[in-house]
């Protein structure tokens, strides 16, 4: 398996692209003038405490409140303000808390007003990016996240990811981290610390307690609001979390982000550094190479096109995402209808995995399988969904279909949805849009691979753009396609055809339709 991180660079934006096996599966962004990243600290002023909602509207410097609720304060928010309060004032100098006296934890079903006033500046953290008309979702219980462990400041607790299944190693790295892990701050062991020493373990942690020391350092001098712990950069945090040894390749086509990288590397996957490449094709951009352009032109739009002619529909409403099954113009060659709704059931099922990852999807998710009545068939196609989406580094739970073969769906989201328009100016109306033509392309391909397997000579009848477009250039697409299949393509140009419109005939003039 070829798994690769492809970096563009512009003046604008950094985009990553993750490929697996070449397929794009996750796609990022990070703007220059990003303001609010999930992870970021915060000074800000509680702007209004509500009783009602038992939470507490927030001034974090955003033109919207972030909005914090109460069981998002943590048990030692009591600690925190305490803390907060001596360094501002200059009279605590030593952020380590190893001498710092906590304070008793707040009741976890109290009141919002009873703990906090307007006005009163507390240390917040990102949890959920702004999204639509809603301010950043925060959290007072902080929390510093490593390659390895994730340290919590304030606690004493010593959690292990419950991904690491051997009861030996969730033992074996509880007792190091207890080791060496300072008065008043809790550790959580992610699941890539699995077989690290503790050396690895150590200088995660020693990294982590500079980046507190430092962010402590600020806070004497802080405007109220203000951003006083930025996460790290977003290439940084991608590789943090997504890294692993199964990782063959990174391409950057920037020399300052290139460097980054290898620099990052060297500190958390020295052995990975040969893996790391700058591109400098300049001719050739870099999405381009690796076919990223095309692949996002196909994969966000409403229509999503699948092997075998299947596709999906993603609707999204303001309340939830809506997914259709479709099955197609598909010929049933299985034994009866049932293997085929099966069929095209799983390979749905892996595609809606990749396209809630691909486009961040999140909240409530609906998927309107086809119909299955055998109940066999529905918990093969449960555990097929839960295994596709294993990967997911996003919290989500699935529940198994229902008896319409409707599958619900909750995913956690953190930031905006990824949306990127599909459809382009139509040019032969002004005032429309149609597909982006490479969706054409790709659909005129998808369906020719299936007919020339039981087909010798076929004409392909089509708009006269896209068949200029398919004989043009060297190689062309249908010397690409003679190359590929040893068989040669005839291409009409008709002049009656509207630009999504396509027809395959055989030497007879019979229309010929992919199965």
């Amino acid at each position: 398996m070829n798994k690769e991180l492809i970096i563009r660079s512009s003046s604008e934006a950094v985009d990553f692209a993750l490929l697996k096996d070449g397929k794009l599966i996750e796609l990022h962004r990070e703007e220059e003038k990003s303001d609010f990243q999930v992870g970021d600290i915060f000074i800000a002023k509680i702007r209004k405490p509500v009783a009602g909602l038992n939470a507490a509207f927030v001034n974090v410097g955003f033109e919207k409140d972030a909005f914090l609720h109460y069981h998002d304060l943590g048990p030692n928010l009591a600690s925190q303000l305490k803390f907060l309060k001596l360094v501002s004032a200059g009279k605590l100098k030593d952020s380590s808390l190893k001498n710092f006296q906590f304070e008793k934890e707040i009741d976890k079903n109290g009141v919002i007003t009873d703990i906090l006033g307007s006005n009163q500046s507390l240390l917040v953290q990102v949890v959920k990016e702004p999204i639509s008309t809603k301010g950043p979702r925060i959290s007072s219980e902080l929390s510093l996240a490593g390659r390895f462990i994730v340290l919590v400041p304030f606690s004493d607790r010593v959690s292990i990811s419950q991904k690491i299944e051997s009861k030996e190693e969730k033992d074996r790295l509880k007792k190091l981290v207890q080791s060496f892990r300072p008065k008043g701050f809790g550790v959580i062991v992610r699941t890539v610390a699995e077989n690290q020493t503790v050396a690895e373990l150590e200088k995660d942690l020693h990294n982590l307690m500079a980046r507190w020391n430092s962010m402590c350092k600020k806070i004497p001098t802080a405007h109220h609001p203000s951003k006083v712990l930025g996460e790290v950069n977003r290439a940084s945090s991608i590789l943090r979390d997504v890294f692993n040894d199964t990782f063959t390749g990174i391409v950057v086509d920037d020399e300052d982000l290139f460097y980054q990288i290898k620099e990052y590397l060297s500190e958390i996957a020295p052995a990975k550094q040969n893996i790391v490449r700058f591109y400098n094709a300049k001719d050739n951009p870099i999405f381009e190479r690796y076919h990223i352009e095309r692949q996002i032109k196909t994969s966000f739009g409403k229509t999503v096109s699948m092997q075998r002619g299947a596709y999906l529909i993603i609707e999204h409403t303001e309340a939830l995402h809506v997914i259709d099954v479709n099955s197609g113009n598909r010929s049933n060659k299985a034994s009866n209808q049932e293997e085929t709704a099966l069929e095209v059931n799983m390979i749905a099922a892996a595609e809606i995995a990749r396209q809630l990852r691909l486009r961040d999807m999140g909240g409530i998710i609906v998927i309107d399988f086809i119909d299955m009545t055998n109940p066999d068939n529905r918990k093969v196609l449960f555990d097929h969904l839960r295994q596709e989406m294993s990967d997911d580094k996003a919290k989500h739970k699935i529940l198994p279909p229902s008896k319409f073969g409707l599958v619900q769906i909750t995913r956690q989201r953190v930031r905006p949805e990824v949306n990127i328009k599909t459809r382009e100016e139509d040019p032969n109306n002004s005032n429309g849009e149609i597909e982006a033509p490479i969706l054409i392309i790709d659909k005129i391909e998808s369906d020719l691979e299936r007919i020339l397997k039981t087909h010798k000579n076929i004409v392909l009848n089509t708009h006269p753009f896209v068949a200029a477009y398919l004989r043009k250039g060297f190689p062309s697409p249908r010397s690409k396609w003679f190359l590929e299949h040893r068989k040669w393509v005839k291409i009409i140009p008709r002049d009656a055809y509207t630009f999504l419109e396509y027809h395959f005939y055989n030497p007879t003039g019979e229309e010929v339709v992919a199965e």
